[in-house]
């Protein structure tokens, strides 16, 4: 992937403007449609109907439903970028994130880890199931021959990638290295072979790709019950913004499923939004969210990261973002 595919929802009212961010990353967001920019288009021209109407009627498009809550959330602050006021957007408490590790080489992927911790972080998380699995054991041996488990914790991500059949081996070879979790070993939609899994794994399964497309509470509760995750993870653009990643949080709660909170690539208007969202749920546990160091073409903003810790400064000001601008596009 070279680039992401990013519409900016613009609001104005009585002077004030509001701005809300609509993004997919195709291939993998249940909205990657080809009538998503026709029901972006209907959206505005049906702005009217409200974020509640509007977020029942765009239940398929889960990122267009995030676009419109953080666009009315923004035009009804006292600043646009200001969405939800706290300890966190006074810059006096920081949220706790873990640093990615990409995919690809092994000496790339050691360096990257090497980074990482000499950046301050914590909490690691690495993307595995792209290389030779016997390079990846290697990878892990490196970090825990340096790292306690109690000095750095470590994250994995299969993305689906592991044969169902020989998933357990996997986990059990992978039990030796004091791993917090495992994001979803094998592809999503075998929930039989998920949930036994779960049963049987020596540590914790997050369900993350398995999330998305399920639009329903009932349908959300009835997955939750027949795989029985230790963990899930909640991409707001990818499971209907602020409200739906509050519905998955609420089951995940009753049904004593732990959860944190991660962003898809967005940029730093809707990361900006999320983190002070994410703020106001008050886990503890180190959340997914990067910077959008990625980017060539992001927007200046508050937020940085400081060893682990994600901060937002007052001091650091949207610079180079300017509404009108995006509003004449």
């Amino acid at each position: 992937m070279t680039d992401k595919e990013t519409w900016f929802i613009v609001l104005e009212q009585d002077g004030k403007k509001g701005i809300g961010e609509c993004g997919i990353l195709r291939g993998l967001s249940c909205d990657d449609r080809p009538d998503y920019e026709e029901k972006l288009a209907w959206t505005c021209a049906n702005i009217h109907l409200g974020k509640d109407l509007l977020w029942e009627t765009l239940m398929e498009f889960p990122s267009i439903q995030f676009g419109v809550e953080m666009a009315f959330q923004s035009l009804e602050s006292e600043t646009p970028f200001l969405l939800f006021p706290s300890d966190f957007t006074e810059g006096q408490k920081s949220i706790p994130i873990n640093g990615l590790i990409w995919m690809g080489e092994e000496a790339f992927m050691k360096e990257q880890i090497e980074e990482k911790l000499a950046d301050g972080f914590r909490c690691v998380k690495l993307k595995i199931g792209a290389i030779d699995f016997e390079k990846e054991l290697q990878l892990l041996r490196f970090i825990r021959a340096n790292f306690t488990a109690e000095e750095v914790e470590i994250r994995v991500d299969a993305n689906g990638a592991f044969d169902k059949n020989k998933a357990l081996d996997k986990l059990i070879q992978l039990s030796g290295f004091d791993l917090h979790s495992i994001e979803q070993p094998i592809e999503k939609n075998n929930t039989d072979s998920m949930s036994e899994l779960c049963k049987t794994t020596p540590f914790p399964i997050a369900l993350d790709e398995e999330l998305i497309g399920v639009f329903g509470l009932e349908e959300k509760e009835a997955l939750l019950r027949k795989i029985k995750p230790q963990y899930i993870i909640l991409k707001p653009s990818f499971v209907g913004g602020f409200r739906g990643t509050q519905e998955w949080i609420s089951l995940a709660e009753k049904h004593q499923i732990g959860w944190w909170i991660t962003s898809a690539l967005e940029s730093n208007i809707g990361l900006n939004a999320i983190a002070q969202w994410t703020f106001l749920q008050n886990n503890q546990m180190p959340q997914g969210l990067g910077t959008g160091a990625l980017y060539t073409n992001n927007f200046d903003c508050p937020l940085t990261v400081d060893q682990g810790q994600l901060w937002y400064r007052k001091s650091s000001p949207w610079s180079n973002l300017n509404l009108n601008e995006l509003e004449s596009q």
